[in-house]
């Protein structure tokens, strides 16, 4: 019973003894303890300044130093993102690339008649009519129904049309019928000059074979590209199903393809150049290719210092219908990159000495988060196909053939061949044509997807071409030179060699001077806290003790105020509830357990005198009056029994 009035008093403490600091029971509260007590001024002087225009003023200088703040860190964190660009420059001995170099006619043509002597009759049919082509006769066309008279799988297959001013209506050059066309027309547009009327468009159609009324029509302005795309057509599907061996055998030989070879001003030979068939190109060959673990390289600049070829074109054994230039194509490019001659190769002219001088970079970009390359391509969701160093080319060319496969169920002929994959052949699949025409045009509208994949390497090597072309041989030694190259070769060349068979190739360093482009940040992580603490303390006059008091105050203490306050009001309406069902009222035990909502007392001692004077006095109760005094106490006890001498002598004067 003793113990139950100290409780009473405790609580009722508890309740009304304001709080301060990081306890206080409301946000309005916190914030005012903590402009009293922070070190950034600005909120301070909020709290302390009297009157309504310098409060404001202080609240709007406040708030737009805040702004300043987040502005200038908004610009620290973009910037810290950039990378600067570095450019060295060294002068040393340089590795020599590798120099790829293919007869732009892929195959003897002599070797390739039985394969092509159906499709090279249609064509020369098709030339007749359409032309008055005639080899050897005066230029006289063909009727139709002589035409008619054979029978023609390469025009049923895909028919060859001329229209009028784009028009839907078309005539089949073969039959000699008119038709309406339906299906989307695309025109492939050249600069060759159109033969014959200018209103005469040739194309040819291509059409779903599991649905006719799916068709896509293709047309150009010239005929000569007509003619030339509606072979390559047949010819790729002629060449899919022929083995790789055999097609090797058909191709030119190193023998064949090369007359002289120097390097470094050393003579060289076939065995320093690695053989590779390109399906578009055939048998190519690769000077320097490092296939044996050896990469040659020069110490000189110039052209007496590096690569010098002659090479044998061999003009008349062309397929006349399948190229349309002579001479070969090079490229130049690091020995774990693949040569896509077809891409970005140089053409060589020949009886011309062609003179590629070169100038080296090495480039290195940032990845993530300064850029969006790739390290090596293993984050890309693309096979590579080509078993070489991921590059951009193999990236999209692979993900094209990927596509292929899965949408037409075949693979392209002129890329490498997935596992498990097929190359397409009319047998096999003959909607092949009509998938591969409209899946193409996906991939050149980025509609594919394979754009988006695909991702820059970050680092790669550069060699930038400079070519210069000269007459050669010149007038006045043609005879003597072309005299003693024939007698080189004689034992395997049965006629004199023509100039125009011939092409003259040197590809050196200009100079040794090696380039070296690299991205570096342009900023470091402490370069990016100084920064950010000059702005806070220029602002604010904040360090980061500040940061830490910012981040206690408003988050933590913040967010405990507000979770304390709903878990009181959640235990408040759950013991209403309790009541509200049991029907008791409250009870005195309720009063001592309210006590506790202030967070600063903590215990259960007695009030002591000072806290108990801060407490509100009952409205009903008298004010505290002083007691009075006990006047017995107040009585003087003579201290000592007997007077001392000195008193007796003040006492009688």
């Amino acid at each position: 019973a003793a113990t139950a009035p100290g409780k009473k008093i405790t609580a009722r403490i508890k309740r009304t003894l304001p709080v301060k600091g990081p306890q206080a029971p409301t946000l309005s509260e916190l914030m005012r303890w903590y402009c009293l007590n922070t070190n950034t001024h600005g909120c301070r002087r909020i709290v302390v300044s009297r009157g309504r225009l310098r409060r404001s003023l202080w609240i709007l200088l406040t708030l737009s130093a805040v702004g300043l703040i987040l502005w200038q860190c908004a610009e620290l964190l973009m910037n810290y993102y950039s990378a600067s660009v570095s450019v060295t420059v060294q002068f040393q001995k340089l590795p020599f690339p590798a120099v790829t170099i293919c007869n732009i006619n892929p195959y003897k043509y002599s070797s390739m008649k039985d394969y092509l002597s159906d499709l090279d009759k249609e064509t020369k049919k098709a030339l007749e009519t359409f032309y008055g082509f005639s080899e050897g006769k005066s230029k006289v066309r063909r009727s139709v129904a002589e035409w008619n008279s054979t029978e023609s799988d390469f025009f049923e297959q895909i028919p060859l049309m001329k229209f009028e001013d784009f028009s839907k209506t078309a005539t089949d050059l073969r039959s000699g019928q008119k038709r309406k066309i339906e299906g989307s027309v695309f025109h492939k547009d050249s600069s060759i000059v159109n033969s014959g009327d200018s209103n005469d468009i040739i194309g040819f159609q291509l059409c779903d074979a599991n649905n006719s009324s799916e068709c896509a029509l293709y047309t150009f302005s010239s005929g000569v590209n007509a003619i030339q795309e509606w072979y390559k057509l047949h010819y790729m599907n002629i060449m899919a199903q022929i083995p790789l061996e055999t097609k090797e055998k058909l191709s030119y030989s190193a023998d064949d393809l090369l007359l002289t070879c120097f390097f470094d001003g050393l003579s060289c030979d076939k065995r320093h150049f690695t053989r590779f068939h390109h399906p578009l190109h055939g048998n190519c060959y690769t000077f320097n290719s490092g296939e044996n673990g050896t990469i040659l390289s020069t110490s000189t600049g110039g052209s007496e210092y590096g690569l010098q070829v002659v090479l044998y074109i061999d003009e008349a054994d062309y397929n006349p219908f399948l190229v349309t230039s002579t001479g070969a194509k090079i490229i130049v490019h690091d020995q774990n990159e693949y040569p896509f001659i077809e891409d970005i190769g140089t053409e060589i002219e020949t009886a011309a000495a062609t003179s590629i001088g070169m100038h080296f970079t090495r480039s290195r970009k940032l990845s993530k988060p300064y850029s969006d390359c790739t390290e090596t391509g293993a984050d890309i969701p693309v096979e590579n196909l080509y078993n070489k160093s991921y590059s951009l080319q193999i990236c999209l060319h692979s993900c094209f053939q990927k596509a292929m496969v899965d949408s037409c169920g075949c693979a392209q002929y002129a890329q490498p061949l997935p596992a498990g994959a097929e190359y397409c052949n009319y047998k096999k699949n003959p909607n092949w044509m009509y998938c591969y025409y409209k899946l193409h045009e996906k991939f050149v509208k980025e509609q594919l997807g394979c754009q988006q994949i695909c991702k820059d390497a970050c680092s790669f090597k550069e060699w930038a071409l400079t070519t210069s072309i000269a007459q050669w041989p010149s007038t006045v030694s043609e005879d003597w030179m072309l005299r003693v190259l024939s007698w080189d070769k004689g034992q395997k060349m049965n006629k004199k060699l023509n100039k125009t068979d011939l092409a003259n190739l040197m590809v050196f360093y200009k100079d040794l001077n090696e380039r070296f482009i690299s991205e570096n940040p342009a900023n470091t992580l402490v370069i990016l806290l100084s920064n950010f603490g000059g702005q806070l303390g220029l602002w604010m006059s904040c360090s980061v003790v500040c940061v830490i008091e910012i981040v206690e105050v408003f988050f933590i203490d913040s967010l405990s105020i507000v979770m304390r306050r709903q878990w009181q009001k959640a235990k408040k309406w759950w013991s209403d509830r309790k009541r509200d069902r049991s029907g008791k009222a409250p009870q005195a035990g309720d009063l001592e357990r309210q006590g506790h909502e202030n967070p600063v007392c903590i215990d259960e001692d007695l009030p002591t005198f000072n806290t108990a004077l801060r407490l509100p006095l009952p409205q009903d109760s008298p004010l505290p009056r002083t007691p009075p005094p006990n006047y017995s106490t107040l009585r003087l006890e003579a201290a000592f029994t007997e007077q001392l001498p000195d008193t007796l002598e003040v006492g009688q004067h």
